[in-house]
């Protein structure tokens, strides 16, 4: 059969598949429903330092073109993912990734501190959230900010260090260069884009959280060109996300440089979704005859020496 192993910095990865950070849980929550045997890794939801209530009710709203939610960054906490979750998922023989953020600088290196632990394997750093203590600013959203935080990352912890970003295509190329310069291991992208609904009957916004983050089919064209365009100014591994629904889609990401991807809003509907996507890579392979799906990465970049 082709290989669909897939290299993220030191880690090594038997498929390139993945659950997006918010969209399954803490790794436990989808065991028994879904074949865990087609992931390359487990990524978990966003964990802070303590315990977070999140965004007040409704917290999701569906579209006809996606999901637009406002959770809030909803989570347990270091200590009880340590205490109640972990164990399981050391039990898994997968790479654990675990998703972190912070309020403030000083709150990312502690929980990255707290991390220190041998079956974990990297942590993907949740630059989407604000700097509270800073006026609110996304801390992905200056070059500046960006290295200032993994370049104190990297000088806390050992592990790998994956970035995710927003979608902000005007600063795209400074900001993934300002993390591989403060020594990020890879860039994820992209993050949920900022949206908002207003009901016009009410007057009301349908959040609780009056705005929110956009996920979905509707997130695919704009993650893809992320991806695009971030291959053609960094070294790094990218790791695309964001609207990825089949088969074909994960294709397209790999041929616009991802060299792994992240599944999320289509785990909702179709809990077979990974399964899918992993056969339909591995009969694409087989179909174009080619022996690893790394052949594949940045193809897109390459067009007038490749054909399939």
């Amino acid at each position: 059969m082709a290989s669909l192993e897939t290299t993220i910095g030191p880690l090594k990865l038997k498929t390139p598949l993945m659950p997006a950070s918010g969209t399954f849980g803490y790794g436990d929550e989808y065991y028994g429903i879904l074949s865990y045997e087609v992931l390359g890794a487990i990524v978990t939801k966003s964990l802070s330092l303590n315990p977070k209530r999140g965004n007040p009710p409704p917290r999701i709203h569906e579209l006809p073109y996606g999901i637009l939610n406002s959770i809030g960054l909803e989570n347990i906490g270091i200590e009880r993912f340590l205490r109640e979750k972990l164990p399981f998922l050391e039990k898994l023989n997968l790479p654990i990734v675990v998703s972190i953020f912070g309020e403030s600088e000083q709150e990312f290196l502690e929980v990255a501190k707290r991390l220190k632990t041998s079956s974990i394997s990297a942590l993907e750093v949740n630059l989407s959230c604000p700097n509270v203590k800073e006026g609110g600013m996304l801390f992905g959203s200056s070059p500046e900010r960006v290295h200032h935080i993994i370049s104190l990352l990297k000088d806390t912890t050992p592990l790998p260090l994956w970035v995710k970003l927003p979608p902000d295509p005007f600063h795209l190329r400074e900001i993934v260069e300002a993390a591989e310069k403060g020594g990020a291991d890879a860039v994820t992208l992209v993050n949920t884009l900022p949206a908002m609904i207003i009901d016009p009957h009410t007057g009301k916004p349908l959040l609780g959280g009056i705005t929110g983050g956009l996920s979905g089919k509707a997130l695919f064209p704009v993650a893809l060109r992320m991806v695009y365009e971030a291959y053609k100014c960094t070294h790094l591994p990218i790791i695309g996300a964001g609207g990825l629904y089949s088969g074909e889609e994960a294709i397209s990401f790999i041929m616009a440089g991802a060299s792994a991807l992240q599944i999320g809003s289509a785990i909702f509907s179709n809990p077979n979704i990974f399964s899918e996507v992993h056969d339909y890579l591995v009969d694409f392979l087989k179909e174009k005859n080619l022996p690893d799906i790394k052949m594949l990465k940045g193809k897109i970049h390459d067009m007038e020496n490749f054909a399939l």
